[in-house]
């Protein structure tokens, strides 16, 4: 199963380097290609317009049955459905997954909720949330409150 793991992301990869420039920038972290970091910069006429984010994707053998872990490193966004330890409460990272989703539209849809937001304002529950007892945002038991994650 690995084999055909890593011939999916090498070809998601080559996707992202050729019709994502300038707008998602592909960082590889090992050998194993299970470890990416994926830089882009918030949309233009948003409040995030021109702010450096990075995301990290993690991936198993079962990649893309299951989905990856995906979580903001460094600084995340203010957002009401992005938490301060770089969780993100979006359903298609969870149990709205489908293998026929690729990194490239994950991210395209967390640039999308983003972009959605009229205002810089975190979860009304990060504080006490109790989400720093989790290794994996894929351990917690999420409750999508709204269409928007």
């Amino acid at each position: 199963m690995q084999a055909r793991c890593i011939a999916r992301l090498k070809k998601e990869a080559d996707d992202i380097n050729k019709n994502f420039v300038g707008v998602l920038e592909l960082q590889v972290l090992d050998d194993s290609w299970m470890k990416w970091h994926i830089k882009f910069t918030g949309a233009e006429g948003t409040v995030y317009a021109g702010e450096p984010y990075c995301l990290q994707f993690k991936f198993n053998n079962e990649y893309p049955i299951d989905s990856p872990e995906v979580i903001f490193v460094g600084t995340p966004p203010k957002h009401e459905h992005i938490y301060s330890n770089g969780f993100i409460c979006l359903s298609i990272l969870y149990s709205e997954w489908s293998p026929a989703l690729k990194v490239s539209s994950v991210c395209m849809s967390i640039l999308s909720m983003m972009s959605s937001a009229k205002e810089k304002k975190g979860p009304p529950n990060d504080s006490s949330s109790g989400l720093s007892h989790y290794k994996s945002p894929k351990d917690v038991s999420w409750m999508f409150e709204d269409d928007k994650c």
